[in-house]
């Protein structure tokens, strides 16, 4: 019987085999002598020059944010560091994660808003809760969920890393312009440009996508939304100060000011977190979060 199963299993194998080889796919061959390779392709099916650079996203008018040239460019020195882990300073209250009150003038979705959000908090349901349906947070909310964020500062660009579903955020520093709007890809944390001035770094940030994508509960933005940060470092170099300056000509007037602290967490690293609908008990912020803490906290009693 042994023998007869190894001999089946010969056979099955040399037959695998076989039948991989006939099926396999045929390397692409070469264009033909005189006839021209397809567009963005070489002669031998590979990319062409001119595709690769398409798809790596090169922008000739200026170097790469890591590129040696650009980071070795001199650079004054700047008047702090940002490098290091933080986490939004709530010490004094949990509300503090929001960025009012007090609020700007709102038209009227903004006014709206306010209204169903205080109606649905009164209910106990949620209210535009594109956060927990695995929306990114976005610019600003992302800087004040309750996670912690690694900052890394390099003289061409800054990486903020947020552990709250793993997002990213680039402030670039290298004196590059922002993208053609006419050609720009609209995403939730925007395109930051940054610049020092004195004993602070300004940033400037705008084209956020608006789909999904509110402040506080559930306040909308609209295409139009641009965000002015000014960063400043105490000088024990354990709190980082933000004041923010938010304008949306279509949903409210005038400015909208806030201000927060982050201190810094040097015990701290980031962890990985996916926002994911079977992996949202794992996160806090959200309801199945909230409720899973609340589960646990009965079975503990």
């Amino acid at each position: 019987m042994k023998i007869r199963i190894l001999f089946a299993t010969t056979a099955m194998v040399s037959l695998t085999a076989t039948s991989l080889a006939q099926n396999a796919a045929p390397a692409a061959p070469a264009a033909p002598a005189g006839r021209t390779a397809p567009a963005g392709r070489t002669p031998g099916g590979g990319l062409a020059g001119s595709r690769l650079d398409e798809l790596a996203q090169k922008h000739p008018e200026f170097l790469g944010a890591l590129a040696p040239q650009n980071l070795n460019k001199p650079r004054p020195k700047p008047p702090f560091s940002m490098t290091g882990t933080w986490f939004v300073d709530l010490t004094r209250s949990f509300a503090d994660f929001r960025f009012g009150p007090p609020y700007p003038e709102f038209f009227e979705p903004g006014q709206t808003a306010l209204r169903e959000s205080e109606e649905a908090r009164k209910k106990g349901v949620p209210y535009r809760d594109a956060i927990g349906r695995c929306f990114p947070a976005g610019m600003p909310m992302i800087m004040t969920r309750v996670w912690p964020t690694s900052i890394v500062q390099l003289p061409t660009v800054i990486y903020q890393l947020f552990s709250f579903s793993s997002s990213m955020r680039f402030i670039y520093l290298d004196g590059r312009p922002f993208t053609d709007p006419d050609v720009v890809s609209y995403t939730y944390n925007g395109e930051s440009i940054g610049k020092w001035e004195g004993d602070a770094l300004v940033v400037k940030t705008k084209y956020m996508e608006p789909k999904e994508h509110y402040i506080d509960a559930g306040i909308p933005i609209s295409d139009q939304f641009e965000i002015t940060e000014r960063y400043t470092l105490s000088k024990d170099g354990l709190k980082l100060h933000v004041d923010y300056t938010m304008t949306d000509p279509k949903m409210w007037k005038g400015e909208w000011k806030s201000s927060k602290n982050f201190l810094r967490q040097d015990y701290s690293d980031i962890p990985h977190a996916e926002c994911l609908p079977n992996l949202n008990e794992n996160l806090p912020s959200t309801p199945e979060g909230q409720k899973a803490i609340e589960d646990r906290a009965k079975t503990t009693k």
